[in-house]
């Protein structure tokens, strides 16, 4: 990353004068405002555009044997900050480029700790910090959001606080979802008028991970996992699954002197504005020291979504090496940089240490590496945590590019820190990581830019066993979970259905909605790590199709959001280096849109686009291939079958 310039200012109050109980911070364009007042309490409070959207709401910190950090508080002082700079991420996601420009209020209480609030253009945050020389144990944390209407929640409700954070969003409101009722981040609160809320977290850290429960009323309450004390394993599936046998009364042990993560409320006039917000990012610690620069974004080619059901070959199909260097030639010939090795490639998935003896992983790896093509092996968390170093040093002796850890299921203080010592290992050893079965991004991606994607998403693979994958789903994702950072939702199924005709299949799989949709979700749906998930066999039997795919990029230096309606339908426009890509999807209802292309400079341009036919509504995998030319001024016209996708690359 590379620092812009920063602008700070600031005045403090003196300590021993009389402070203000009352502060007002504002954004930078003035939209929004919060109130933090000093009580017997903390309160803060936030406007949007002169309108009371979040009542004034409690915050504190119990200390386990000591005080409640925020009650009775005594203000020493505070500090006044404006910072305005320059990010360049090293991993690219939206932008080249993220302006971070905000205000912030730094308030100082006795007893060794303080508050910090911050509000940008795009919505606040605050989060606390302690000055103790001693380590301290936290009891409980009290982040209240206090609604000022009974607006509708889009609420991810979990059952228990052991969660893959894969589920559909409940739409319900706020004063119907009980105190029992709780769900993952990020949660949206979105009213019939009036602006949007995104509930998230950033720059999670030795901490645990936020969830939010109801309360009957019109407030969200922060819950956090307690400390874990004990597991066994469960019952079905013992090698991956656990069953939490005791916890310690308190959700953390950690340092006296530290910053907590921030509690982040993006704020959006428009469903389409979520799809720029960028403040997990923004609010999450710098990139740790170091050369970052062999850190490779790409997609990749993956065995587990199709079962390894390749055909048109002389071999038997199956976990074996032949198997494996079709995908890698497959990879080869259309510059994929990665092949994913998934459950199966080892003696045994507790047992890291060597490969199947159909599989000559050595030879494979050397064989991926003379056509360009990295291997990223798929571990199970628990033994990988076992003898994390002597395992790395492994795959990193056979030349794997990265790893791609699952079934970690939990959120708590130390799952939270096994993220982290994962991003920091593998970064010694120029590893790539993508988390599966895992919490949703909270901002490790920004201190450890080789942790490409999340999973933490209800994603294509529910399609083996579900019908919950729908295109109503997927335009609701990006304006909620994709906010708080990149998904490994797996795109790219082949056999493509229409509601009436999708049925479920573990070992033959196929997507609800259209093959364009498909497509369009290459372009929309954010991962520096970008799978394709269908057989290699099906994309070599569309060659045209497969280099139009596999040419959409998997970062970007610009993103346009165009159009959008959370659950409804999205439009939006990426561009990388000279190249535009335009695309859209709707849910089950068709739509027409007509998009001039501002977003090009002067001149004339190529299209090369992809849409639905004619006969998509009842042959969802049915698609059209089309050429034009286009200037800034000109239009283009969009038309989405149900559950359809339109897709186009843009250049000179």
């Amino acid at each position: 990353m590379k620092r812009g310039w920063v602008l700070v200012t600031g005045l403090a109050a003196l300590v021993g004068l009389l402070p203000a109980s009352n502060f007002d911070l504002l954004s930078p364009d003035g939209r929004i405002r919060i109130q933090v007042t000093v009580t017997d309490q903390v309160f803060w409070s936030l406007e949007v555009g002169g309108r009371e959207v979040v009542l004034p709401s409690p915050v504190s910190l119990i200390l386990e044997g000591g005080p409640v950090l925020g009650r009775n508080p005594v203000l020493n002082g505070h500090v006044r900050r404006e910072i305005h700079r320059r990010v360049h991420p090293v991993v690219p996601v939206k932008n080249e480029e993220i302006i971070d420009r905000c205000r912030e209020l730094e308030l100082d209480f006795r007893g060794g700790y303080g508050l910090i609030f911050r509000v940008y253009d795009q919505g606040m945050a605050y989060r606390w910090v302690t000055r103790f020389g001693d380590d301290i144990r936290i009891s409980e944390e009290k982040a209240d959001f206090s609604l000022a209407g009974n607006y509708p929640v889009y609420f991810p409700r979990e059952d228990e606080l052991v969660s893959h954070y894969e589920r559909s969003y409940q739409v319900t409101p706020a004063e119907d979802i009980p105190a029992e009722h709780f769900a993952s981040l990020p949660v949206l609160v979105r009213p019939e008028e009036g602006p949007r809320l995104l509930i998230t977290e950033a720059d999670l850290v030795d901490y645990p991970a936020m969830f939010l429960s109801g309360s009957g009323e019109r407030v969200l309450r922060g819950l956090f996992p307690p400390v874990v004390l004990k597991t066994s394993p469960a019952s079905r599936r013992p090698d991956r699954s656990e069953k939490v046998k005791a916890v310690a009364a308190y959700i953390a042990l950690t340092r006296g002197t530290r910053s907590f993560p921030w509690r982040v409320v993006g704020v959006a006039m428009e469903d389409r504005e979520l799809l720029l917000n960028q403040l997990v990012y923004l609010l999450s610690s710098e990139p740790q020291t170091g050369n970052w620069g062999w850190v490779k974004p790409g997609k990749v080619a993956w065995d587990w979504w199709n079962a390894l059901n390749i055909f048109g070959v002389d071999f038997r199909s199956g976990i074996n090496t032949q198997t494996y260097r079709y995908y890698i030639d497959f990879a080869a010939r259309y510059g994929l940089e990665y092949v994913i090795l998934d459950e199966g490639w080892s003696r045994s998935t507790t047992d890291l240490t060597d490969s199947r003896p159909r599989i000559d992983l050595p030879g494979l790896v050397a064989y991926g590496r003379d056509r360009g093509v990295g291997i990223i092996l798929w571990v199970l968390w628990k033994p990988l945590q076992r003898d994390m170093p002597a395992v790395l040093d492994r795959f990193q002796k056979w030349g794997a590019a990265g790893i791609k850890v699952d079934f970690m299921q939990r959120a708590d203080q130390a799952m939270v820190r096994f993220y982290r010592r994962t991003a920091r290992e593998a970064a010694g050893r120029h590893l790539v990581v993508d988390f599966h079965g895992a919490f949703k991004p909270a901002g490790l991606r920004r201190a450890y830019p080789n942790v490409l994607s999340y999973e933490g998403v209800k994603g294509l693979e529910h399609c083996k066993w579900s019908r919950d994958i729908t295109p109503d789903h997927d335009c609701t994702l990006p304006f909620i979970r994709m906010v708080a950072g990149p998904m490994d939702y797996t795109p790219g199924a082949m056999v493509n259905a229409q509601k009436d005709r999708f049925h479920v299949s573990f070992t033959r799989p196929m997507s609800q909605g259209t093959r364009c949709h498909q497509l369009a979700l290459y372009v929309l749906f954010e991962s520096p790590l970008q799978m394709l998930c269908d057989s290699p066999s099906r994309y070599l039997q569309e060659p045209e199709y497969t280099r139009f795919l596999t040419g959409i990029p998997t970062t970007w230096d610009e993103t346009v959001a165009l159009a959008g309606k959370v659950g409804d339908y999205l439009v939006m426009a990426r561009r990388k280096g000279g190249d535009w890509f335009l695309a859209a999807i709707t849910d089950w209802t068709p739509r027409d849109f007509s998009v001039v292309p501002s977003f090009l400079d002067p001149g004339e341009y190529r299209v090369e686009l992809y849409r639905d036919g004619v006969n998509a509504d009842r042959y969802a995998s049915d698609f059209q291939r089309e050429r034009q030319k286009i200037t800034r001024t000109g239009e283009l016209k969009i038309h989405l079958q149900p559950g359809g996708g339109w897709v186009a690359r843009i250049h000179r």
